[in-house]
C-alpha cells in the first residue's frame, strides 16, 4: 500500500507550503565523540504518539508531540556543541612531534566538520519549530498531503512524503549520478 493510499487526506485551505532541502547530517569523529547519527538517536528516547479513533490529524497534542521532539533534538545538538568546544580547550596542545600534532589537528578538523553539519540541522529544526508554530507542520511540500505521523518521529524535519522524496532522490540520482 503506498503513502499515498494512507495518507489521502490533502492539505487544508490556508496552509501555505514552505520548502526547505533535507540534508542528512550524519558524521563520525575519530575522536569517540558523540556523532550526529548518535545524537539521533538519543532525540527518539520519547513514546510514540498513539493517535485516538478519529483524530484530527496534526492537531494541537500531535503538534505539541512534534514540537517537543524537535526542542529535545535540538538541546542534544546544542550540549554537542559546548562538549565540543570544552574538549577543544582541554586537549589543545603544542606537540613537539610533528605526527602528533597533525593527527590532534585532523582529530579537530573532523570535529568542526562534524559541529558544522549540526549547525545546519540545528538551523533547519529551528525552520521546522518554526512551522510547528505556523500551523504548517506535516505536510508534504510538494504534493500536500499528510507526511504520517510514524514518518515525521523517524525523521521530524521532513518536509515531503515518502513517495516525493523518493522521486526527488531518483531525479537527483539521474542529474548527478
Amino acid at each position: 500500500m503506498s503513502a499515498k493510499a494512507k495518507t489521502s487526506a490533502k492539505k487544508p485551505a490556508g496552509k501555505k507550503a514552505t520548502s526547505s532541502k533535507t540534508s542528512a547530517a550524519k558524521s563520525n569523529s575519530k575522536s569517540g565523540k558523540t556523532s550526529t547519527s548518535a545524537v539521533d538517536s538519543q532525540f527518539r528516547n520519547f513514546t510514540p504518539y498513539q493517535p485516538k479513533k478519529n483524530e484530527k490529524y496534526m492537531n494541537e497534542n500531535q503538534l505539541a508531540h512534534f514540537k517537543q521532539i524537535l526542542a529535545n533534538w535540538r538541546l542534544e545538538l546544542m550540549e554537542e556543541v559546548d562538549r565540543t568546544v570544552h574538549h577543544m580547550q582541554d586537549e589543545a596542545a603544542n606537540f613537539p612531534d610533528p605526527a602528533d600534532r597533525a593527527t590532534q589537528e585532523e582529530e579537530f578538523s573532523i570535529e568542526l566538520r562534524t559541529r558544522d553539519r549540526e549547525r545546519k540541522l540545528i538551523k533547519k529544526i529551528d525552520q521546522t519549530i518554526d512551522r510547528v508554530d505556523q500551523d504548517d507542520y506535516g505536510y508534504c511540500d510538494t504534493c500536500g498531503i499528510e507526511i504520517g505521523l510514524r514518518r515525521l518521529e523517524a525523521r521530524p524535519t521532513a518536509t515531503q512524503c515518502v513517495d516525493c522524496k523518493s522521486l526527488d532522490e531518483i531525479k537527483e540520482k539521474q542529474i548527478h549520478g
